[in-house]
């Protein structure tokens, strides 16, 4: 199995070539230095979620898309032994896809274990793609600020909200959140 780092770089590398994009060009995009994307493509800095996500935003997708395995045959069936997870540096959430990599899909399913007292702020708000997501609390409790509404969730809540505002996840509490996202473009 590919290094989830090396993973990320290839797949960043891959979707700006797809798109046509210069290290400038995708810089300005996603308001994320050219040295910095430069850094992740060679797979030489284990950047944070924030960063990743700017960099998705900037290149048309999903943040869950950025982790999947490129040269995994599309395959309807996802085994728990193949998946990779990967720790947020800055955070230390960990994240998990759970869906079927390269599988022609509109829904995504990723698994995240939230630190107790973890605070992530992704700012970019509005996407080019419609992209709707819904958090699916399995343990403990986290707060979800959508925009300026903040949503506290306990076990077995369930929020559904559209990824076009900026959106604040935290873990108030002294235990370890566990929560499954489901996306949809």
């Amino acid at each position: 199995m590919q290094d989830i780092n090396a993973r990320i770089a290839g797949r960043v590398r891959a979707l700006r070539a797809e798109s046509a994009l210069s290290l400038e060009a995708l810089a300005t995009r996603c308001n994320v230095s050219r040295s910095m994307i430069s850094l992740v493509e060679r797979g030489e800095t284990s950047p944070t979620a924030v960063v990743l996500e700017k960099i998705a935003t900037g290149l048309g997708c999903t943040l869950a898309s950025l982790f999947d395995d490129a040269s995994a045959p599309a395959n309807p069936v996802s085994r728990g032994a193949e998946r990779a997870s990967w720790k947020d540096p800055q955070s230390g959430y960990v994240r998990r896809n759970i869906s079927p990599p390269n599988f022609p899909s509109p829904i995504r399913i990723v698994d995240v274990a939230f630190p107790a007292g973890a605070r992530v702020s992704y700012e970019s708000g509005a996407r080019d793609l419609g992209v709707a997501q819904q958090i699916w609390v399995r343990q403990g409790a986290i707060e979800i600020t959508v925009g300026k509404l903040t949503h506290r969730l306990a076990e077995d809540d369930c929020l559904a909200m559209q990824l076009d505002a900026p959106v604040t996840f935290r873990n108030r509490t002294r235990k370890t959140a566990h929560y499954v996202v489901v996306l949809s473009t």
